[in-house]
């Protein structure tokens, strides 16, 4: 269970959202609707230990995610608005350095054939600096294939710069998460479907 208590996030002297709560079981898809501003990503950033809230507490099991830290990040993945691809390494080393960063351990050919289910397999040994944005996009989440094991899946906007076959295949891997027992969060600004068992919306307006 990942639960958030009454949380409130400011930035500065502002008010970005407060009193937002939810418990997600496993199964459950959670979706961070707002406009630019609203705190989206703050939120996504506090569910995941990496911000800490003005006020309220996430918790991982009952125990809060502060105190965890290490624990609870094994459980988690965190694929960022940001690509966070480096230029100077290889479409499949980002993969490889990505995965042992996050402490999953994976072989060169899997980080091969999971840059191939998002058909980007030939630009496995460019590097990073001389790929498209929608290219960078689909590195940064070959880790998603690659993650099954991780419980909780933190997405912000994973759709964006993805051509209609890649949008599919992604729809179709959060689907296979929730239907093993994942739990899935994430933004979104294009509308997607997604088959889910339990389905929560979240509309962060100031």
């Amino acid at each position: 269970m990942l639960e958030a208590a009454d949380i409130e996030c400011m930035r500065g002297d502002r008010v970005l959202f407060r009193n937002v709560s939810f418990a997600l079981a496993r199964g459950a898809l959670l979706r961070i609707a707002g406009a630019n501003g609203s705190g989206k990503t703050s939120l996504l950033r506090i569910v995941c230990g990496l911000a800490v809230p003005t006020v309220g507490v996430v918790r991982w099991d009952g125990q809060d995610v502060r105190r965890l830290r290490e624990e609870y990040w094994k459980h988690v993945v965190y694929i960022a608005h940001a690509n966070a691809v480096k230029d100077d390494l290889t479409a499949q080393e980002n993969v490889e350095i990505g995965c042992a960063l996050a402490g999953l351990r994976i072989t060169t050919q899997e980080a091969a054939g999971a840059l191939e289910q998002f058909g980007v397999a030939h630009c496995a040994m460019l590097p990073a600096r001389s790929l498209s944005q929608g290219q960078r996009r689909r590195v940064a989440l070959a880790r998603l294939a690659l993650s099954s094991a991780a419980a909780v899946w933190v997405l912000d906007e994973p759709f964006t710069a993805l051509d209609t076959a890649a949008v599919a295949f992604l729809q179709g891997l959060i689907a296979a998460h929730l239907v093993n027992g994942g739990i899935v969060i994430l933004t979104t600004h294009q509308e997607v479907s997604i088959a889910a068992a339990v389905a929560l919306r979240i509309e962060l307006n100031g």
